[in-house]
């Protein structure tokens, strides 16, 4: 059975998005073992969390230029997303019917 440490795991996570699939196939180990140096190494987990957050910085760079470039589809998105004002409110109404199983009505 083979022997890893956190620093192969660490090493591995640069570049990979922080999917763990692509961490296990770096180190050469099994997912869930990938996982579980992740859930269990706190200096790994460290690394895997600060993969995902270039990922997430990197996404909301590509929205914001996309807004500067001037996609309205984009603009329109974020303002939905991000602003109180243009968030879509839906009112529900009409009347609900609960169904009870016979099982749950028999009282025998």
């Amino acid at each position: 059975m083979p022997t890893y440490n956190t620093q192969q795991f660490i090493k591995a996570i640069p570049g990979t998005g922080g999917i763990i699939s692509q961490i296990a196939k770096t180190v050469g180990c099994a997912w869930d073992t990938a996982k579980k140096y992740i859930d269990t190494h706190p200096t790994v987990r460290q690394a895997w969390e600060n993969e995902r957050n270039v990922i997430t910085d990197r996404a909301q760079h590509n929205i914001l230029a996309a807004i500067i470039d001037g996609d309205l589809q984009m603009s329109k998105w974020w303002l939905q997303v991000k602003d109180p004002e243009f968030i879509e409110k839906r009112e529900l109404s009409g009347n609900i019917e609960l169904v009870w199983p016979e099982v749950l009505n028999d009282e025998s």
